[in-house]
């Protein structure tokens, strides 16, 4: 359920659609229930004007590991090209301390998030939030890296130390690799690729890595056999991130997107 690219390394964008019972429950004492939500489940949210007339997009992250300001504009141009919002997008970005306990578990980004998340859906206003985390996966292996996860309705960790390690020797394709990793894993808190199975174009997940697409040049592909090390090759030589194919976009607008 992750999509590949490889730099030595295979790289893994991931997308966690299940996790413990306890992890996505809520209760109606929490006052941030409407964050606390499976995957997917607020992809119209996200997308429409339907239920919330704004959005709010929380990046937070450490002063040893910040996004490049450059990956940030191309994620708000991505946001924006989709989101059906009268009252408009914000972005809030906040530094923290780094956080203890690297390599991270998923409960452990959880906990980070709980602990550190100042904006929550509220009114007329959604908010989704983003960490950079200072810390690499517990997953990662001498063989694989996870580069990023849409873990909740409206939770990413993008694992920053991970991305700046594995460009560390072509610089360039930092900011190219970290917005591809944004905009994969926001794609998936839209929704993509039928994660709540309700795409209107069921066709296009990817038979053999479900939540994916099966589109070559599509943002949303994934695929663990050798085409990641193409994608990367791409992402080097032509210096582009990886565009939304025509059936994931039609997808989007059935849920309210531009």
């Amino acid at each position: 359920m992750r999509y590949f690219g490889t730099l030595s390394l295979f790289i893994f964008l991931g997308v966690m659609i299940h996790g413990c019972s306890s992890d996505d429950s809520t209760t109606p004492s929490d006052p941030n229930a409407e964050n606390n939500r499976p995957l997917g489940t607020s992809a119209a949210d996200i997308l429409s004007q339907n239920n919330y007339g704004s959005l709010t997009i929380e990046l937070v992250y450490t002063n040893s590991f910040r996004p490049e300001p450059s990956s940030i504009l191309g994620f708000k141009s991505f946001v924006q090209s989709l989101v059906n919002k009268p009252g408009g997008v914000q972005y809030i970005e906040r530094v923290i301390p780094d956080q203890a306990g690297a390599p991270f578990s998923i409960e452990e980004i959880r906990a980070i998030e709980d602990a550190n998340r100042s904006v929550f859906t509220q009114g007329d206003n959604l908010a989704v939030y983003v960490f950079f985390s200072n810390g690499a996966s517990e997953n990662d292996t001498n063989n694989s890296v996870t580069l990023g996860t849409a873990y909740r309705n409206t939770s990413i960790v993008i694992y920053q130390k991970t991305l700046e390690f594995i460009t560390q020797t072509d610089p360039e394709v930092l900011p190219i690799l970290e917005q591809t990793t944004l905009n994969h894993e926001m794609g998936h808190l839209m929704g993509l690729v039928n994660i709540q199975n309700d795409d209107i174009h069921q066709v296009h997940e990817d038979p053999d890595s479900d939540k994916h697409c099966v589109h070559e040049d599509c943002l949303m592909y994934y695929d663990a056999t050798g085409v990641g090390r193409q994608m990367l090759e791409k992402w080097t030589q032509l210096r582009a991130v990886p565009q939304l194919e025509i059936q994931c976009l039609q997808d989007l607008q059935a849920k309210g997107a531009l």
